[in-house]
């Protein structure tokens, strides 16, 4: 039966069964009574600590086939080398949420914790896992996390911004920006750097040079061939991931348009790749290995001791300088 029907069942609401199992005490004393009668009835358990738990952390994604996920993993798994634990590495479901199904493998697991990388959970999610003693933790959430979940991000208004402002120190004037899905909160909020960094400027944004890509190689090569097929093209763009960057490379390359005499480019990431693309990559490094470092700890601190308050952690960006921008018509700097 499911915690939604219990919760039906007993005239509350999810969050308030959640609490019961959890054992908070901001519960009735007759509401509590009545919700541990049916919990009781349908074979669950209230929350009694981390006997029996095994020695993993659970690391999820919904897309495994990226070197930005390897990032991720060696930042998992420094942590939990350092704590004697090991890390089980699942794909499952979308950016935003992980499949449904995936929740009764990883309560028979019964990780020390678990890291998602996702948006954020489905309520029943959350409780089952709270249920077992099993904490979890966002790491850069494609979306805005619930307030009572933990998530490690960075400042990708501060990137976007970053980014932006080098290309205008440069002297462009005329600058895309290829940000990443629609639906993702961290697109927007690296485009919004850029936006507010033109507008500072006091420069227009042609929304003609504005596009939503997929962090991908392939929509950052789209995107750009058609800005650079254009009559007035940018002299500058600013691609919301390394990978995009790449594509933007590509396009270039194959319409003969040389970086960065004639396009700069500044990518988002810092992957180990950009310093070895041709030209190396201008980038916005984004702490991935350390952010994920930061969720591994909080997930093993958490399932050591109760949190009084959920950990929320925004980490720095910084702009990294290499070769692929340069002044509007002059060398690289």
């Amino acid at each position: 039966m499911k915690l939604n029907e219990l919760a039906d069942e007993a005239g509350v609401s999810l969050s308030t069964v959640s609490k019961v199992l959890n054992g908070r005490s901001d519960v009735a004393a007759a509401t509590r009574s009545r919700v541990e009668s049916i919990l009781d009835r349908h074979g669950y358990q209230r929350r009694t600590g981390p006997v029996g738990r095994s020695t993993l952390v659970e690391l999820v994604f919904p897309d495994l086939d990226t070197v930005w996920a390897m990032e991720i993993i060696r930042g998992v798994e420094n942590v939990a080398r350092e704590n004697g634990l090991s890390v089980v590495v699942t794909e499952s479901g979308t950016r935003h949420s992980p499949a449904p199904d995936w929740i009764a493998g990883v309560l028979r697991r019964r990780p020390v914790g678990v890291v998602l990388v996702f948006s954020d959970l489905a309520e029943e999610s959350k409780v089952q896992l709270r249920s077992r003693a099993i904490p979890f933790v966002v790491v850069d959430p494609a979306g805005d996390p619930a307030p009572d979940v933990p998530s490690v991000g960075s400042a990708n208004w501060s990137g976007g911004l970053q980014a932006t402002r080098h290309l205008i120190e440069l002297g462009h004037s005329r600058i895309a920006a290829i940000t990443g899905p629609d639906d993702m909160m961290c697109s927007h909020a690296r485009l919004d750097g850029f936006r507010s960094a033109m507008n500072t400027a006091g420069l227009p944004v042609d929304e003609s040079l504005v596009a939503y890509g997929d962090f991908h190689v392939d929509g950052g090569r789209e995107n750009a061939r058609a800005m650079l097929s254009a009559p007035d093209r940018p002299t500058a763009i600013f691609a919301g991931s390394d990978l995009q960057a790449l594509g933007v490379l590509d396009a270039a390359r194959s319409l003969g348009i040389a970086v960065p005499a004639e396009l700069s480019v500044v990518g988002y990431d810092d992957l180990q790749l950009a310093q070895w693309s041709s030209p190396a990559l201008t980038t916005v490094h984004q702490p991935l290995t350390r952010m994920a470092e930061e969720a591994a700890r909080i997930v093993i601190s958490l399932a050591a001791a109760e949190p009084e308050s959920t950990p929320r952690m925004d980490l720095a960006t910084r702009l990294v300088v290499r070769d692929s921008t340069a002044p509007v018509g002059g060398a690289p700097v």
